[in-house]
This record gives structure tokens, C-alpha cells and sequence, in this order.
């Protein structure tokens, strides 16, 4: 009694070891942020090691902007998340970030690159396939539509277009009923130039959209990407298209009643149902059936989880821990059936169906479908182009000036590539591969 009294003492005068805690710094704002802290929350009582402590630093520039300032003055966090298109320039930055397939190797942590989406995991990953960042949030373009409107206008409620042709001959019928606008769009640059183009197998850029080479031009004024934007603007004219303004400036739209069809993120779908006051319909992105090979299969928007250097090294650790409790199966559904978000393996999918989420939640599993249509080709894997935040607004300027009718299709092409290519020659002079 007197050993089991001296121990109780022993115990209660031992310092407990503290968890360590470790530094994520992400964009996600409303819901998503409050789902974000309940993952990492789970994580923590999980065990009792680590603590991981989100810290929302602003939208994903302002993320980025903060992390890079942070690291010069030795105060960066363990964890940052980067948007998709800013893959290339934190890869070029080899001395700042701990790749993840070497962080999960130093750390003995279980990782098995094969068990991740190839649509996903290809963008994240270098030349000889390594996973650089963990893949977290991802999302790709899909189709809505007004079930109330296609049947006033004697559409099929329960058919969504496949193809460019059909959704313009439905938008137009759209129109005649006296709709606003027959559809519209999110995302100018991402959805009609870049899934655009992996949809229908056609390189964005030379030196495998990026992923070979730093040299890389960009190859988005040929025949497929011309006709296609000159289409809508031949369909803008009449407000068969009608072009919203960028990011997601045309998802109130939608939602009011204004477009009876939108194309955006499938990860704005929890949104739309939410705020929508009729039966949305749910479908692929379309294609134009006439290119040999389309559909193949899009690639994601989205964010990343990039591991910076210089961290105290108990933190890594942990950082592993955490990344392998991200991978099971379980957590991966739930944060694809909270988020709308893709889950990032076979496996997380597997279990979603098998609960009966996609019965419950039309809809929700197109995303999944278009992004594993087809084995990923160099065209359709994703996109690894320097400074491609900046190019993307030059590409973006020059649709609107197509949509307007100021320039044609092929002219403000011509001067997107122009603009890009000079944009990604001054990011390979300044990387330090060069």
C-alpha cells in the first residue's frame, strides 16, 4: 500500500510533457475555416504529442506573401497552404521547403504514394513522380442547372448537356423562355482555358505543360482553345453566354435565378445547395465531341500543404503524424463529404459510397468521376508554370477583351501567350535552377 501510495506521489510530481505545437498556416475563411479547425481539433485528441494550431493569414496570396516574409526572418510556420497555381514557384524555392516524401521517409511515418488520386497527387509531384506538398483541398469544374427552368423551357430536368453544342442549343431555349442570361461561368482562365484543354488532351505549354522544363511557352492559341472562346463570344452577343466577371463573381447568379446554367468549382456545390431556392441538376463539364479523344479528364483547383525548413526538429515529426492521420480513409471522407472537396484517394471515395453519401447527395460524386475519367496524359495532369497567378490575370484580361467584341478570338490569344511567355521567361531567369 505504502509502495502504490509512494508512486500516486511520484506521478502527480513528475512535470507532464508538454505537446508540441505546430504552426499551419492556411486561407480558408467561413465554414471552410470551421471545418478546417475541426480536423485539426480531431488530430489533437487524437494523441497527445502534438498540437496542431491553424492560423488563418488571409486569401491564398496573402498566405503565400506571409510565409515567404515570415521564413527571412527565421518565424515562418511548419506547415503553409499554397493554392495550386503557385506550385512552381514554391518548388524553385528547394532551399525553404521540406519535401514530403522525404519528410515522411526521415520520419518513418506510413506513406504510400499509389494509394493517391493520379489527377491529384501528379500535380504535387517532380520529375522522377516524388510527392513535393500534401495534397488537401482539391476541387475541379463542373455543371450546374435549374431543374424549374429546363423543364419551363421543355428541357429534360434529369438530362444535364454532355457537350459545348448542347448546352448552347439549351441555353438559347433558356433564353427564348425569357431568362436572363442561359449560362454562365466562374473562373474564366481555369475552367475555359486550362480544364479546358486537359479535357481535350491539348498542351497549355511546351515542355509538358511545365512539369519537363523551365523553359516552357505557352500553346494556347491553337485551333481548340480559338474556336472555343470565339464561340462564346459569338453566344455572349445574346446573352446565351454571358460572362460574369472572374473568380466567383457569377455564382450569385446562378443562385438567384438570373442563369438557368453555370459551370464552376464542385467545391462550391454545399454552397449552391444551401442558398439556391430550386432543384439544381448536376453534370460534367462539357466537351466539344468533334476532338478526337474528349473527354479525357480535368485537373483540380484547389490547395496544397507545402513543410518549410528550419523548423525545431521535434515538430516534423509531428507534421508526419498528422499528414498520415489526413490519409486514412475516414478522415478523408469526412473532410470530402464536410468541404465538397475531392477526397484525395480511392480508398476515402470507396467508403463515401459505401455509406450511402452519394445516394443521399446527387451530384456529389461527379467531381470524383470526371477527374479519374481517364489516365492522366502529359496534357491533362496538371500545370507547373512560373509566376502562373500573373499569367493567369494576363490570360483572363484577354478574354474579356474576346467576350466584348474588342478583339478577336485568335488576336487576344496571340497577345495572352505574348504576355504569359514574357512573364515565364523573367521566372526563369530568376530561378535558381537556371
Amino acid at each position: 500500500m505504502q509502495v502504490v501510495a509512494a508512486a500516486a506521489v511520484l506521478a502527480l510530481a513528475s512535470p507532464v510533457r508538454a505537446a508540441t505545437d505546430i504552426m499551419l498556416w492556411h486561407a480558408m475563411s467561413g465554414e471552410l475555416g470551421r471545418q478546417l479547425e475541426k480536423l485539426t481539433s480531431d488530430f489533437n485528441t487524437s494523441q497527445s504529442d502534438y498540437r496542431i494550431v491553424p492560423s488563418y493569414k488571409g486569401n491564398y496570396t496573402e498566405t503565400v506573401t506571409a510565409a515567404i516574409f515570415a521564413f527571412r526572418s527565421r518565424s515562418q510556420p511548419a506547415i503553409v497552404q499554397v493554392n495550386e497555381v503557385a506550385t512552381a514557384t514554391m518548388t524553385a524555392a528547394k532551399g525553404a521547403i521540406y519535401p514530403v516524401f522525404e519528410l515522411m521517409r526521415d520520419q518513418h511515418e506510413p506513406f504510400s504514394p499509389g494509394a493517391y488520386l493520379r489527377a491529384v497527387s501528379g500535380y504535387y509531384q517532380d520529375a522522377a513522380g516524388n510527392l513535393l506538398s500534401f495534397p488537401f483541398n482539391a476541387s475541379t469544374p463542373i455543371l450546374y442547372y435549374n431543374k424549374a427552368m429546363f423543364r419551363d423551357a421543355g428541357l429534360d430536368p434529369e438530362t444535364p448537356p454532355k457537350t459545348w453544342p448542347e448546352l448552347g442549343a439549351a441555353a438559347k431555349r433558356l433564353r427564348e423562355r425569357g431568362t436572363a442570361c442561359g449560362f454562365t461561368t466562374s473562373w474564366p482562365s481555369w475552367i475555359h482555358v486550362e480544364n479546358f484543354s486537359a479535357f481535350h488532351n491539348l498542351p497549355l505549354a511546351t515542355r509538358a505543360n511545365g512539369f519537363a522544363g523551365l523553359d516552357a511557352e505557352l500553346t494556347i492559341n491553337n485551333p481548340g482553345v480559338v474556336r472555343h472562346v470565339a464561340r462564346l463570344a459569338e453566344w455572349q452577343k445574346d446573352k446565351v453566354f454571358d460572362y460574369s466577371g472572374r473568380g466567383q463573381a457569377a455564382e450569385p447568379r446562378f443562385q438567384n435565378g438570373e442563369c438557368g446554367i453555370f459551370v464552376g468549382s464542385s467545391a462550391t456545390r454545399a454552397d449552391i445547395k444551401a442558398n439556391s431556392k430550386f432543384e439544381v441538376g448536376y453534370g460534367m463539364m462539357p466537351y466539344w465531341p468533334d476532338v478526337a479523344g474528349a473527354p479525357l479528364n480535368s485537373i483540380i483547383g484547389g490547395a496544397t500543404l507545402w513543410v518549410l525548413r528550419d523548423r525545431p526538429r521535434d515538430e516534423y515529426k509531428g507534421v508526419a503524424r498528422f499528414f498520415a492521420y489526413l490519409s486514412q480513409p475516414g478522415v478523408q471522407a469526412a473532410w470530402h463529404q464536410n468541404t465538397g472537396y475531392l477526397p484525395i484517394t480511392r480508398a476515402a471515395f470507396e467508403l463515401t459510397r459505401s455509406q450511402g453519401f452519394y445516394e443521399r447527395n446527387p451530384g456529389a460524386a461527379i467531381s470524383f468521376e470526371e477527374i479519374t475519367l481517364h489516365p492522366p496524359t502529359e496534357n491533362s495532369k496538371g500545370i507547373r508554370l512560373g509566376s502562373f497567378v500573373l499569367i493567369r490575370g494576363a490570360i483572363e484580361d484577354e478574354l474579356e477583351q474576346a467576350f466584348s467584341g474588342e478583339k478577336p478570338a485568335q488576336a487576344a490569344l496571340d497577345a495572352a501567350v505574348e504576355r504569359g511567355n514574357k512573364l515565364l521567361r523573367q521566372f526563369e531567369r530568376a530561378s535558381p535552377d537556371r
